[in-house]
Order: structure tokens, then sequence, then C-alpha cells
């Protein structure tokens, strides 16, 4: 847990922010439950990324990616914000945060009341037709699963039904990271919650705003490359740390 001496620190630097931006990662979605990929008990632990998530391996056999999902599916469905969620969107609320830049792809930050969030990696609840272009809710394409594997494409009837998530050997969405360094380049905080900040092209953001000159929050149960940039750590987990840090600077 961090002491209060950095508590107050950190509280002092959001407090005077007015163009704030909160960097997010997978730390933040465990909390609600969601499994992470690279942790302690993450996914890539059991199933080879490689073949499991991405483009090429997708292309060859659909049925890989969505066999895991049918196991996970279950978790996102009961996932709902955390604390950690609702507390960024409280500081943007009070104007002390621009937007959140986000590695999660399950729309938590949104239903949370985030109203800027910048999805670097894309958003799970949308399924594309890669043959045709049609569009599905996830819900949807989930709940056919026990009798067609992998899904049909209800319009065309192609096999090739792909979530709007950047798959291993894709680029990220054009416009989401240039809006998300657009962002560091101008912000007057960098807010770094729940990433171990190793996922490259994402993790340059919040470099980009150090380099800018903007002070560096990191809020992280773990180490990341990035500790010995930061004006302050703060080291425990996203859902009972940053409530604690909004609070003190809503008072503040």
């Amino acid at each position: 847990m961090a002491d209060g001496i950095e508590l107050r620190r950190a509280t002092a630097l959001v407090a005077a922010a007015r163009r704030g931006v909160a960097f997010t990662g997978a730390g933040v979605s465990a909390e609600s439950g969601i499994q992470t990929f690279r942790g302690q008990d993450g996914l890539w632990k059991r199933h080879d990324p490689y073949r499991t998530a991405s483009l090429q391996h997708f292309l060859r056999d659909p049925s890989v990616y969505w066999a895991v999902s049918r196991e996970r599916w279950p978790g996102f469905q009961r996932a709902r914000p955390n604390p950690a969620h609702l507390a960024l969107a409280e500081l943007e609320l009070a104007g002390h945060l621009a937007a959140v830049v986000t590695q999660n792809t399950d729309g938590l930050h949104r239903e949370a009341g985030s109203r800027r969030v910048i999805e670097l990696h894309g958003t799970g609840g949308t399924v594309r037709c890669l043959d045709c272009g049609t569009s599905e809710p996830r819900a949807d394409v989930q709940a056919r699963l026990d009798r067609e594997m992998p899904p049909r494409c209800p319009a065309c009837g192609g096999r090739r039904m792909k979530p709007t998530v950047v798959f291993f050997g894709e680029g990220l969405p054009s416009g989401a990271i240039e809006e998300a360094f657009e962002l560091a380049g101008a912000c007057d905080l960098m807010l770094v919650v729940g990433s171990t900040l190793v996922v490259y092209p994402a993790a340059d953001v919040p470099r980009v705003a150090v380099q800018h000159g903007a002070p560096l929050v990191v809020l992280n149960d773990e180490p990341t490359p990035m500790d010995g940039r930061a004006t302050v750590v703060l080291r425990g987990r996203a859902g009972e740390l940053l409530p604690s840090l909004a609070s003190s600077v809503l008072r503040a």
C-alpha cells in the first residue's frame, strides 16, 4: 500500500491537472474479474498467444480463437466497472482528466461514465465479418457457438467472423493511436493505472507525455519500466488506491 507522503504528492499533481490523461491496462479490468493475458494466472500461461490470437492463425482456423472465447465469455458477461473505473470517471467529471487511453477492450470505462475513451486495442463488443464487412453484437455471436463453430456470418455465410480487437500481426487503429499521442503531447499529467508498460506501441504513450514535460504518476501492483522516470509511484491495487487518490483530489 502506498504511504501517506506519496499519496499526498500524487494528490497535489492530480488536483493541479486540467488536461490530465489516464493510461490504463489489464490490472484495472482484472479487478472486475476479467482474466489478464500476461499475469501470473494469465491466459497466455495456458494458451499459445500466437496460435490463439494472431491474425495469421485466425485466418487459417478461426475455431481456435472462438473455442477460447467461449471459455472466457461468462467472465466478460459478469464483469462490471469496479471502483478504479468509477474513480477515473469522477476525475474526468471534476475537470482533472481530459481522457482515458486504455489498452483494455471490455468497454468498462465507458460503462463507468468516462466520456472520452481512446481504445488502443479496439473493442470486444462487436464482431465483423472479414469477407463482407457485416457487424454483429458480440453477444449474438457468442450465443451461436454451441451449435456453430466457428460462427458463420448471417449475411454472407463466411466463417471469418472476427472481433474488432487488435490481434497479433495487426496494427493499432490509426485514429486511436494518433489521438492518444496528441493527448500525451499536450497533457499536464500522465496517470498510469494497472499497466506493466511492456506492450508496444501503446506503452510509448506515457513516454511521449514525459518527453513533453508532463509529470508521471504510476499506480500499479508491480514495477514498470517507467518507474524511474515517474514523479510518484504508488504500489498497490488500482481498485483500492485510485478511489483513495480521487477522494483526496476532490476534497482538495
